[in-house]
């Protein structure tokens, strides 16, 4: 029998989805549930390496976390990472297929992976108790509906009741939960059961009248009131929590261990990616991180970061046109702290070689480390443990650049030349002893009296942080009544808010079938190359290629190639990348 479930949506991008569902994953499996998140579509530049080499979106793995079970491809099957305005690489069941215009993936591409989501949710729901989906955006995409596989069209697919989240610290949720509700077609809306509030500051019983009213307006309650949280320090999916030149977190800054405090500034790179590295930075006391995009703003730090990114070649031209890469290559010859992580990592080298991302071709690159980079067609996806400054390191690697380190120290299959650090690991700071004696050669070099604090566990850090999030949904939510909605579905009988949309034939998930539990029918309309993207492929990687998936399946090339010539969209093969497939 298949398990429950339950859609968490959103009024908007950013309203709390990913922080709701990881707290109600994390609320459930504290009480014997087994529990498993899903995103059926991410778009995200913040991604993880699960241990079966699938790339998938950060938020799922904490998410999984926040579960307590190990992450998987099929808990984001679709992850859409951008590489400008207008198109994005295209990463099915954890392997990038190819770029593709916006355009191009509603055009009809998206709505032919439906088979593919649906069957990772049912794999989920028979193998757990009950799974939590994240819906992305809004629900209400009236002109994204008809392809939608994410919010309504899985939610349909599924028969899972949608529990629709709004940020009142924005403003305006009231009129953005009736608007979100009244948009959707009559079938859509008998799923809609209710609300939750995210993000209140004051008296509850003030917020209460305009509660009783939403429920008179639509016929549905209200779940719960989240208190504003502070510091929760949550990995995110596709946004900086703070502005450009903000701190990173606004967590409670505990005393500096030493005299000194140490500063970091993080360059704010463009598409800049997995950003999360320097959380383990800002969790040690008396570590400020700030993340910068003027030259001036290098000249107090004590360490330097420059992050990875989407676009190496489009950060260098970044970093050059603002001054900072002049300052950068000043404080080498200084001998002052930088640390350059994967495509930051790329940029510190002699030379990089691009026929693959930004088709650039032969770039300098910084000078400051001995190292030449050429993109390769095929993504490198590895969970590499290893040793440096005399601590065991454990990271993960996404990345086309190969790097041909030619001198300096060794480090973390980079290096290192005096104050200058190279590597492609993601993650590596979260190794607590490696992070400490890291941080001590940076203030050495940086002449700080700064000491790393001997107890500082990022791992117990996310732990205690996960738990607060479970805090706020057990104390804050009617914990019964989701518990009642996730096991039966939605309430019976809910009305129907005027005007709402017209159902539009085709809509995705109209067809599904509407006993709870059923298994959908698969999407015969799929390309044949698209079948490959489903869960059973997955499997079939593993056996063609061993334990790491990371390497390409013979299939995945036709993948994008066999959509278009079923005819799903002109425009999109156009901006495939047919060289790279």
């Amino acid at each position: 029998m298949s398990g429950g479930g339950l859609l968490v949506a959103g009024t908007t991008s950013d309203a709390g989805k990913s922080v709701v569902t990881a707290g109600i994953c994390r609320w459930l499996v504290r009480r014997g549930v087994k529990v498993a998140p899903f995103k059926a579509q991410n778009m995200s530049l913040n991604s993880f390496v699960t241990r079966e080499g699938a790339e998938i979106g950060r938020a799922q793995a904490m998410q999984a976390q926040a579960a307590r079970v190990e992450p998987t491809a099929l808990m984001n099957p679709v992850l859409l990472k951008p590489g400008s305005d207008r198109s994005s690489q295209v990463v099915l069941m954890g392997k990038p297929v190819g770029e593709m215009s916006a355009r191009g993936y509603h055009g009809g591409r998206q709505e032919a992976l439906l088979g593919t989501v649906t069957d990772c949710l049912e794999q989920l729901r028979s193998t757990y108790d009950a799974v939590i989906c994240e819906g992305a955006g809004s629900p209400a995409e009236i002109n994204l509906r008809r392809t939608d596989i994410v919010n309504m069209g899985i939610a349909r697919a599924a028969r899972f009741p949608v529990l629709v989240v709004g940020d009142i610290d924005r403003g305006g949720v009231f009129a953005s939960f009736f608007g979100t509700t009244a948009l959707l077609s009559a079938e859509d809306q008998s799923l809609i059961a209710g609300y939750l509030v995210n993000k209140f500051r004051g008296d509850v019983s003030l917020l209460e009248p305009g509660l009783d009213m939403l429920y008179g307006l639509t016929g549905r309650r209200t779940y719960g009131v989240l208190p504003y949280a502070h510091g929760l320090g949550i990995d995110e999916e596709d946004g900086l929590r703070v502005s450009l030149r903000g701190a990173v977190r606004e967590s409670v800054v505990a005393p500096p261990h030493g005299e000194d405090v140490l500063r970091v500034a993080v360059c704010a790179v463009p598409l800049m990616s997995n950003f999360t590295d320097v959380d383990a930075l800002a969790a040690e006391p008396g570590v400020v991180v700030r993340f910068v995009d003027r030259a001036e703003e290098l000249a107090d730090a004590d360490l330097v970061v420059v992050p990875g990114t989407r676009g190496t070649v489009k950060a260098l031209a970044w970093l050059r046109e603002r001054g900072l890469a002049e300052a950068l290559v000043r404080r080498a010859a200084e001998g002052r702290p930088v640390l350059g992580i994967c495509g930051g990592f790329q940029v510190l080298g002699e030379r990089i070689e691009d026929e693959v991302e930004s088709r650039a071709g032969v770039v300098d690159g910084l000078g400051l480390l001995p190292v030449r980079v050429r993109f390769d067609r095929a993504k490198t996806l590895a969970r590499p443990v290893g040793s440096a400054l005399g601590e065991v390191v454990e990271g993960y690697e996404i990345h086309h650049g190969v790097a041909d380190v030619r001198g300096g120290e060794p480090f973390l299959d980079g290096c290192r030349v005096g104050s200058v650090w190279g590597t492609h690991w993601h993650g590596s700071l979260e190794s607590d002893g490696f992070r400490r004696r890291f941080l001590e050669k940076v203030a050495r070099a940086a002449g700080r009296r700064f000491v790393p604090a001997p107890d500082t566990c990022f791992g117990v850090l996310r732990e205690e942080q996960l738990d607060r999030l479970g805090d706020l949904v057990e104390e804050h939510a009617d914990t019964d009544a989701l518990w009642r909605l996730i096991e039966g579905g939605a309430p019976p009988g809910l009305p129907f808010v005027p005007p709402g949309a017209p159902s539009v034939p085709g809509d995705v998930g109209a067809g599904a079938s509407e006993s709870r539990g059923a298994a959908p029918d698969p999407a015969p309309q799929s390309p044949e190359g698209l079948e490959m993207g489903r869960p059973e492929a997955l499997g079939e990687a593993r056996k063609s290629h061993g334990p790491d998936v990371s390497q390409p399946a013979e299939a995945t090339p036709q993948v994008l190639e066999n959509a278009g010539s079923a005819g799903l969209g002109q425009e999109a093969e156009q901006h495939v990348d047919e060289e790279a497939l």
